[in-house]
């Protein structure tokens, strides 16, 4: 059964970086659409992003929902994992695939990577009132560490700035007085599947787990595999995992 299926994106990415990703989906004859987040279009202003919430960005995803015929199929990578399971609170949709997901409000991270992730961007000062430049040093160790240097630096090209207040909303949720990235479980009626790279430093295994269980998901850990899990070596197995999963889905 072909499917409507939405690919959100994560932070410091637009569409473009399912473009290896969406390729086994459409070929299985999938409807796919991966759009930009607000403030993620290729030349957009950077002051229309620096004050998105994670609030704005779940918004936009319900609305593109919505404007489908049937319900779709969400996917959602990193920090867009987390925007999808926001949208699923509001939106209907036959199913929610989270690829290696930023973990809801209350999920506690269990790697000293998770807190310096967290706790660094305070070093560049107010980062919740700016758009984030990303850091290729970061990209390198903990994203995209299983790319050979020339395709990590074509990926790392393609990168954008990011809303300083969704990642602060994202990455210090407990001081966050608004619960901006508080996922009411009870609302998420479709069917979940969590995918974490084994290798992962950033959303690890365990704390992907701690996410999926909350929405009574089912989890799968793609062996040898880090973070970049719609583009490093071995996608082609994940996108296999999701296809095998949404053709069970009910019709």
């Amino acid at each position: 059964m072909a499917r409507r299926i939405i690919m959100i994106h994560g932070a410091f990415c637009g569409g473009w970086a399912f473009d290896a990703f969406r390729r086994p989906f459409e070929a299985a004859g999938h409807l796919i659409l991966a759009p930009d987040l607000p403030g993620h279009a290729p030349g957009a202003e950077r002051a229309s992003l620096a004050g998105q919430s994670m609030r704005d960005f779940s918004r936009f995803v319900i609305e593109a929902c919505q404007a489908e015929p049937e319900p779709p199929v969400l996917i959602g990578h990193s920090l867009g994992g987390l925007v999808a399971q926001l949208a699923a609170t509001r939106a209907k949709l036959a199913g929610l695939v989270l690829l290696a997901p930023s973990a809801p409000w209350g999920v506690a991270g269990v790697s000293m990577e998770e807190a310096a992730s967290a706790m660094g961007l305070y070093l560049l000062g107010p980062f919740w009132t700016m758009a984030v430049d990303p850091d290729y040093g970061m990209a390198r160790q903990y994203s995209l560490d299983r790319l050979e240097r020339e395709e990590r630096r074509r990926i790392y090209g393609q990168m954008g700035p990011e809303s300083g207040r969704a990642l602060w909303e994202t990455l210090n949720w407990w001081l966050d007085p608004m619960m901006s990235t508080q996922v009411a479980a009870n609302r998420v009626t479709a069917p979940v599947l969590a995918i974490a790279g084994e290798r992962d430093l950033i959303h690890p295994p365990a704390t992907v787990r701690q996410t999926a269980g909350r929405l009574s998901g089912q989890i799968v850990v793609a062996e040898g595999m880090s973070h970049w899990l719609i583009g490093e070596p071995g996608f082609e197995t994940v996108a296999d995992r999701c296809l095998a999963w949404i053709d069970a889905l009910p019709a």
